[in-house]
């Protein structure tokens, strides 16, 4: 076979390889083409039932009570953060912010803090000014440790555990990533991968439907 044929047969299957690769990439867009972003479907998935988030008290930023009460009647996405945190923290919250901007205002954001015998309502709101928060729907909470821990660890399954401090005496407190979706009876609807924006575009539409029955009922 001479030097043209064979550069004549590799484009024929490059272009071939092309043409499958943009047929592959076709049916994939086609099958998840639902409003929500899961598999094609009319209604979003319907997210499970995780349990419910018995009565708590804490305060937020702005030294207001906020407990089962306040979650009652608005659909809710929790995270957890700690103001001394330099690396996890700071991102989780920047995630956060992206939520919110792509989330409508009913919606409510909660941070619970993981050190909360640090975290006061003044330091959190210090914390919420140095990233921009806007928080007018986003409450960042502490209270009680053993309190704090008793939500945080056993009623929303989310780690939280202190492993010792570093050289500048900051606590090494690890805990779980994932954002934590409640409904608008205080029951957890789901676990959400911070790391994954698949799983983060899918707790947004699940949010914004359970906020939809919300304002159908």
């Amino acid at each position: 076979m001479s030097a043209n044929s064979i550069k004549t047969v590799k484009r024929v299957v490059l272009v071939a390889s092309l043409i499958a690769a943009l047929l592959a990439i076709a049916s994939i867009v086609s099958n998840s083409s639902g409003t929500n972003g899961l598999p094609s479907q009319s209604t979003p998935k319907v997210p499970e039932f995780y349990g419910e988030v018995p009565d708590f008290s804490f305060l937020n930023q702005s030294k207001e009570s906020f407990g089962k009460a306040q979650l009652l009647g608005r659909v809710s996405i929790a995270n957890f953060i700690f103001t001394r945190c330099r690396t996890v923290c700071p991102v989780f919250t920047m995630k956060m912010k992206r939520v919110a901007e792509q989330t409508p205002e009913e919606i409510q954001l909660l941070s619970f803090s993981v050190d909360p015998e640090y975290d006061t309502p003044e330091r959190l709101a210090a914390y919420a000014a140095e990233h921009g928060v806007d928080t007018k729907r986003w409450h960042f909470l502490t209270g009680d440790a053993k309190a704090i821990k008793e939500t945080v660890a056993g009623a929303l399954k989310i780690s939280m555990e202190r492993e010792g401090v570093d050289e500048e005496g900051i606590p090494d407190i690890v805990h779980g990533g994932h954002f934590v979706l409640l409904d608008g009876m205080g029951r957890i609807r789901g676990y959400y991968n911070s790391d994954d924006p698949e799983r983060i575009q899918i707790m947004i539409k699940h949010a914004s439907w359970l906020a939809q029955q919300v304002s159908q009922n």
